[in-house]
């Protein structure tokens, strides 16, 4: 019987339908959520300005964010994450397409006496041998290999870029947040000092009475436990001064420095709902790790297809050096080279599968972060709600002691009575105001963070639709983003 002869293209094929039957199907972006859960919060104001903190009017802050955003040290690493990212893309990029490599190599060899040619034959036991040679590779990337790393490296450049901002958000927004914590510090200083004085006056009319057996010692004795309450409170609100400075300080990245309250409005967008996930940064970021994960199952799917590149060597190699540069120690070669994955079956799906858990682990982190987003802006967008009302009622109680102390101040003035009923309704319009204070401070608090919860300002420069599956954009998209 005539043995069979297997032709090389008959080989060829049925390695290829092999290889064929283990690929995976293309993989799809997993549902995500298309807009935040913000129903029934919807406003009719616009949406925070880039520079969001120049609607207070405030030079000061203006110099202190500017240079915050210029120095803080919280800004290098997101930068430097960003930087990493860009020279990800080069490295991609550098895996495909031609690439040269040159070889230089000079060696001193020994021939052993029970190898295949023996000494003896040759005349020689030591020998040197040099190759001077120039090597060429292009790979041809027909199934997208090269081209899904390359796309993935760019969403990763584009979510560093959205978290740098992130970064940025989060330093602008502290910021503030000191700062005016700090005025608000100031202004409970300040009432705190009248508040003191007013008592130190009403506690000498008291020790008059006293000295004169009107009233009796327990009235000096409450009145001394008042103005310690009121010092108590003045050292209180005087020590948290140099603390803020020392935290506004650290944000800005400088030594410790001296540096009314805003405002504040409580409408939100109308767009809520949608325009907040193009909004935030951290989900953006989290959107294009989403892309970057799905552009990773397609290298890694593209890794079952078989490579195919050409090859081609030149150079030249002699076994005397002398003659090393000489036309007959030239050498050479050219021809394609196919590489087919028939025996890391295992492995690549192995590494297949780890993509796909890493897009879906990619997407569910996508949603939470909307999530949270959301319950972000709802819960501080709700809370100035109250602080608002609040701030209402306690504006008409400082109204009712404004217009007592009114009252007081008429009697005094007609001899009906003495500066000590002028002086008690004082102290009330004085821990109104305090009261109020308070209020303004936590209100300015929850606007900052409402600012926050809303970007800030930021805008992802590209829109990436929820549920699509854009392509990827070629790296000078990213190093646009860069500084």
């Amino acid at each position: 019987m005539t043995p069979t002869v297997v032709r090389p293209p008959i080989l060829l094929a049925s390695a290829l339908a092999l290889a064929a039957c283990s690929i995976p199907p293309k993989p799809h972006l997993p549902p995500l959520r298309p807009d935040a859960p913000l129903s029934g919060l919807a406003g009719d104001a616009q949406w925070p300005d880039p520079q969001w903190w120049k609607r207070y009017g405030d030079a000061q802050l203006d110099a202190l964010e500017e240079r915050a955003l210029a120095s803080a040290p919280a800004l290098d690493e997101a930068q430097r994450r960003f930087d990493i990212a860009l020279r990800s893309i080069d490295i991609a990029s550098a895996e495909g397409g031609l690439s040269a490599q040159g070889n230089a190599q000079v060696q001193r060899q020994r021939l052993s006496e029970n190898g295949l040619i023996p000494p003896r034959f040759l005349g020689f036991t030591w020998y040197n041998q040099g190759d001077l040679s120039l090597q060429f590779k292009y790979d041809f990337d027909f199934w997208g290999k090269t081209r899904a790393a390359v796309e993935a490296a760019v969403d990763e450049a584009h979510a560093a870029a959205a978290e740098r901002s992130a970064a940025e958000l989060l330093v602008s927004s502290a910021v503030a947040d000191t700062y005016f914590g700090w005025q608000g510090d100031q202004a409970h200083l300040a009432l705190a000092r009248d508040t003191l004085a007013a008592l130190e006056r009403s506690r000498a009319l008291e020790e008059k009475r006293v000295q004169r057996g009107i009233d009796p010692p327990d009235a000096l004795h409450q009145s001394d436990a008042q103005i310690a309450a009121a010092r108590e409170q003045e050292a209180g609100y005087a020590g948290a001064a140099p603390v803020r400075l020392a935290a506004l300080a650290a944000l800005i990245g400088v030594a410790p420095a001296d540096i009314p309250l805003p405002a504040v409005d409580t409408q939100l967008p109308a767009d809520l709902g949608t325009d907040l996930i193009a909004r935030r940064p951290e989900v953006v970021a989290n959107r294009w790790r989403v892309e970057s994960a799905l552009r990773r199952v397609d290298r890694a799917r593209a890794a079952f297809y078989p490579d195919i590149s050409l090859g081609a060597l030149v150079g030249l190699q002699s076994v005397d050096l002398d003659k090393l540069f000489s036309a007959g120690s030239r050498m050479g070669g050219f021809g394609p080279a196919l590489h087919l994955p028939l025996f890391a079956l295992g492995g690549l799906h192995a590494a297949y599968g780890i993509s796909q858990a890493q897009l879906a682990a990619a997407a569910s982190q996508y949603d939470a972060s909307v999530v949270d987003a959301a319950r972000d802006v709802a819960t501080q967008a709700l809370g100035l709600r109250q602080l608002e009302a609040r701030r209402s009622e306690r504006a008409r109680q400082l109204a009712a002691t404004e217009a007592l102390e009114r009252s007081a101040a008429a009697r005094v003035r007609r001899g009906l009575a003495d500066d000590r009923s002028l002086l008690a309704a004082r102290a009330q319009v004085l821990a109104q105001r305090d009261a109020m204070a308070t209020l303004d401070a936590q209100a300015v608090a929850a606007e900052l963070a409402l600012t926050k919860a809303l970007g800030g300002g930021y805008r992802s420069d590209r829109d990436v639709p929820a549920g699509g599956t854009p392509a990827g954009s070629p790296p000078s998209s990213a190093r646009a983003d860069s500084r």
